[in-house]
Formats: structure tokens, C-alpha cells, sequence
């Protein structure tokens, strides 16, 4: 990944050698995890056309693909069964 990509690493999110995603999952339960990705699919939905445009919604879209990503690998088998009918 590109060092300047402020949608994929923001340089000001990885500092001492751990991204903050990753430390924000590692101090909270799958459930407020999950939340939290919610928030910021949310947040970015809310203002990209006040704000930033195609990158708030780049950065939304990120969010969502890794809340995807936690639910694909993390939630029972039935539950997939239902989300891979989408």
C-alpha cells in the first residue's frame, strides 16, 4: 500500500508499529467491534457531500469491506449461508 493512500494508510494510523484498527479491535468485544465499523460507515455516509466527497466514501466502503471481513470469518456457519444469498 501506498504511504500518502489516505483511504487504505493513513500514515497518522500507524504509528509504533501497529495500526490503530488493530488496536481498537484488540480492546474491544466482537460486538462493539462491529459497532464501532458500523459508526464509521455511517459517519462517512452522512457527510460525504458536505465534506469530502469520493474519499468519504471510499473510506466508507472501506469500513463496510471490513466489517464484512469480520463477520465472513468470525459468525456461524448459518449466518454465512444467509449473507452468501445476497
Amino acid at each position: 500500500m501506498n504511504q500518502s493512500d489516505p483511504v487504505n494508510s493513513p500514515i497518522h494510523y500507524n504509528q509504533g508499529g501497529i495500526e490503530c484498527i488493530d488496536a481498537i479491535k484488540s480492546s474491544m468485544d466482537t460486538t462493539a467491534f462491529r459497532g464501532y465499523l458500523k459508526g464509521n460507515i455511517e459517519k462517512y455516509m452522512w457527510r460525504y457531500e458536505y465534506k469530502k466527497g469520493l474519499q468519504d466514501l471510499l473510506k466508507a466502503q472501506w469500513y463496510l469491506n471490513r466489517l464484512i471481513h469480520e463477520i465472513s470469518t468470525t459468525d456461524q456457519p448459518e449466518t454465512q449461508e444467509l449473507s452468501n444469498g445476497i
